[in-house]
């Protein structure tokens, strides 16, 4: 059967409910959103099988959307607390979630997650292909076949993914120029690291790459949207912005324009470890070379030394990276480097990144943002302790730290009590002629 996608929909001119959903979320016209969609500038995250999600529009003159990554691992594989991580992630206003389950029954897991999730959700389609090649008694996932991988793909569409990462831009091409160059920390994506082994035991081309057009057959029926996958992005801030991680966007910038033309949405994975002064120029180099494609991005993280306060590096990043043009941001817990995430370090993650995408979006214009901003000033003025913590991006940690230490005077904070200079020039400041 064939279908008509959102992208085609909208080069027609058509303005569908999701795309009227989307603009009364952000504020802003339908026919603008169906303009951007046309032009590959924004993308709407709904897998055509989903009916209970709500769709998130991410790109051009939209806010910047956050997702949180979520899933098992060897180590650790419990279906009731991942879904206890996506409860927490949605609650803390995370816009997608990522399951990256590689441990345990992963597609039970997934399937759970997308009955429970009211946010898009995305999938590494390679975790689960390598993952059934071992259970299969291969010997390792280097036997995984290009069948293997597509079949997977199917079956995460049919079930309902809205989006997948896919590595299709690691080509023999660009892993020579890596081996050419030399990196201090060579391939640190997972998915990066199955596919480029699987090239060099079997002596062939990415099957992603090589056979993208049937990629993209499973895309148009179900509505997928691609998320190109930056398998050779740097691990460290000496690899970062390095001919590996140039050829690979390059070649993502024209499967991009093949994608486009055949009426798939894509959005463009970027790094990463990245130094905070060339945040900007990587940036403008993804939207230079992928047509102004929706940019998805990890952190990105300014520097390496800090692992336990990752939420951190990466919010900084993050932040510097939303102001420039990115559109999504993954988030980095405070395990990042070190452990499996809890349920906290969720929480954490999340909203250490929605406070990055919120002083992105002030950078950008995005009204909405400033606005906020203004309301908080207004309370601080008025001493409007119940508005300042409404308004917070995290009330109930702003509320429980105002109501664990509280001033004298019953209006004012602990820090400075009587001495408020709010407080000194509403009741004094105003009687100085």
């Amino acid at each position: 059967m064939s279908y008509l996608t959102t992208l085609k929909r909208a080069q027609a001119g058509e303005i569908t409910p999701e795309m009227k959903q989307v603009a009364e979320n952000e504020g802003i016209s339908s026919e603008i959103i169906c303009r951007e969609i046309a032009a590959g500038r924004i993308v709407i995250c709904k897998n055509r099988h989903r009916h209970h999600c709500n769709p998130a529009g991410i790109g051009k003159y939209l806010k910047t959307k956050v997702n949180a990554n979520i899933g098992t691992s060897g180590d650790h594989a419990d279906i009731k607390v991942e879904l206890e991580k996506l409860k927490v992630a949605v609650e803390a206003g995370a816009d997608a979630v990522m399951d990256l389950s590689i441990g345990g029954p992963i597609k039970e897991i997934r399937q759970a997650i997308l009955k429970e999730s009211s946010v898009p959700v995305g999938t590494v389609p390679i975790y689960q292909t390598a993952i059934d090649t071992i259970q299969k008694g291969k010997k390792s996932i280097v036997e995984m076949s290009a069948d293997d991988i597509f079949t997977t793909i199917q079956e995460q569409g049919e079930e309902g993914v809205d989006f997948v990462t896919v590595h299709c831009g690691i080509t023999r091409q660009a892993m020579a120029r890596i081996n050419n160059q030399g990196r201090l920390l060579d391939v640190v994506s997972r998915g990066g690291s199955f596919l480029a082994t699987w090239m060099a035991y079997n002596n062939k081309e990415n099957p992603l790459y090589e056979y993208f057009d049937r990629l993209l057959e499973i895309a148009v029926e179900h509505e997928l949207v691609l998320s190109l996958g930056d398998g050779l992005r740097p691990g460290c801030i000496a690899d970062a912005t390095d001919r590996g991680q140039i050829q690979e966007l390059i070649m993502l910038g024209e499967l991009t324009q093949r994608a486009n033309d055949f009426g798939v949405q894509v959005m463009i994975e970027g790094p990463g470890h990245i130094p905070i002064h060339q945040v900007k120029e990587n940036v403008l180099l993804e939207k230079s070379l992928c047509n102004g494609a929706p940019f998805y991005v990890l952190g990105p993280v300014v520097t390496d030394i800090a692992p336990g306060y990752d939420h951190i590096t990466s919010a900084i990043g993050g932040a510097l990276a939303a102001s420039v043009g990115v559109d999504f941001l993954c988030y980095v817990t405070p395990s990042e480097h070190l452990r499996l995430p809890t349920v906290e370090d969720v929480r954490t993650g999340v909203i250490a990144t929605r406070i990055a995408a919120h002083a992105g979006d002030i950078s950008k214009g995005v009204v909405s943002a400033i606005d906020q901003d203004n309301r908080m000033a207004q309370f601080r003025k008025d001493l409007d302790w119940e508005g300042q913590i409404n308004t917070a991006i995290d009330p109930d940690t702003a509320r429980r730290l105002y109501e664990s230490s509280t001033s004298r005077n019953g209006t004012t904070c602990t820090m400075c009590g009587d001495y408020c200079a709010i407080k000194l020039i509403k009741t004094q400041g105003k009687n100085t002629k």
